[in-house]
């Protein structure tokens, strides 16, 4: 960083209304005062931005910036928007900043049953590095019927998500690869809803399993470590997991491995009592049982007692000595590129 910069500077360029840059500089500080920002516009329907779509902000944003200069930052106010969002490869360091979650709302329907690979059922894509998202909604609303169909995939290294919601049903969010953080979010879905092979680490974050199809059953995680030697896996730190409004009896489980050496560690977050027991598991047969690395430690709530857990060789009650090795200081290197950003994180165990 180049240190504090007044962020009205970059503000009056937009906003003649007093009222307004000020409701909007206040937004901003939620995320930090300390930001750096090169550039601000302003997404707004009725035409009293500077755009009117959110990619046409994003077509609009310096190519392949390096960050040292400050973010484009995009203030996309409370609205619908019907539009799949595609930050692409070269449009780097662009923070969005919304009005809050079920304010600013960006939704789509595509679906593996309409015909859409899951890797491209995404209603919000990201690539460019350094990507920040900031109270948004992010939404697919294909359904359960409709299979995978993801809310949110996050290919963007050093990317940051902070006070937004991901809502689907299967395969909500796709933390695809390299090092992500999610601070403070909600996350809705069924099966597999949180899963990918990033280096990812969720904390402070409400989970919320809803109702599947009939005859279905629910797992939050379904991490994909191909090799053991990636330093990738799913953390998942001082959350709250909770059932959404319509869960009813569905059997609900922490993960599943999709892949053989498949990583997710629970610490320090409350499970309510839809957890089943066992916690874990199949995804078929004696798949990666044994391969995979799933871990829990200091979890509270009534689905957190580890007496009857699964007993494979994968899972473990770990201690603090191993738990921290999920941190975000030490997953992510957190401490390196997170300041910059202004989304608060916590470095070691709460």
């Amino acid at each position: 960083m180049l240190g504090s910069v007044s962020l009205s500077i970059f503000l009056d360029g937009w906003a003649n209304d007093t009222t307004e840059r000020d409701l909007f500089t206040r937004r901003l500080y939620t995320v930090g005062d300390d930001v750096l920002v090169n550039k601000t516009v302003v997404v707004d329907p009725s035409g009293n931005g500077n755009f009117t779509t959110i990619n046409d902000a994003l077509n609009a944003a310096p190519n392949n910036t390096n960050g040292i200069y400050g973010y484009y930052l995009i203030h996309v106010v409370a609205g619908v928007y019907e539009e799949y969002v595609n930050v692409i490869k070269s449009k780097k360091y662009v923070m969005m900043v919304g009005d809050g979650i079920n304010q600013t709302i960006i939704t789509g329907n595509r679906s593996v049953a309409d015909g859409w690979t899951t890797f491209n059922t995404g209603t919000f894509i990201v690539v460019g590095q350094g990507f920040v998202g900031v109270d948004m909604t992010i939404r697919n609303t294909a359904g359960a019927v409709k299979h995978q169909a993801v809310a949110l995939r996050n290919n963007a290294d050093l990317s940051t998500f902070y006070k937004c919601s991901f809502e689907g049903y299967q395969d909500t969010l796709y933390p695809h690869s390299l090092r992500q953080f999610y601070r403070e979010c909600d996350i809705y879905g069924t099966i597999d809803f949180i899963f990918g092979n990033a280096a990812v680490v969720l904390q402070n974050c409400n989970i919320y399993p809803r109702l599947p199809m009939q005859g279905q059953f629910n797992a939050i995680t379904a991490q994909g470590r191909t090799d053991i030697n990636q330093n990738t896996g799913t953390s998942v730190q001082n959350c709250t997991i909770l059932p959404a409004e319509d869960l009813g009896l569905t059997k609900t489980y922490l993960g599943r491995p999709w892949k053989l050496y498949s990583r997710v560690v629970y610490m320090e977050s409350y499970m309510d009592s839809l957890i089943e027991p066992a916690g874990w598991s199949i995804w078929s047969g004696d798949f990666a049982l044994n391969t995979s690395y799933y871990a829990e430690y200091a979890n509270i709530g009534p689905g957190s007692d580890t007496a009857n857990r699964v007993t494979w060789d994968g899972f473990h009650v770990i201690n603090a000595t191993d738990a921290v090795n999920f941190d975000v200081s030490n997953f992510l290197a957190g401490e390196y590129w997170l300041p910059a950003t202004g989304v608060p994180y916590s470095i070691g165990l709460m």
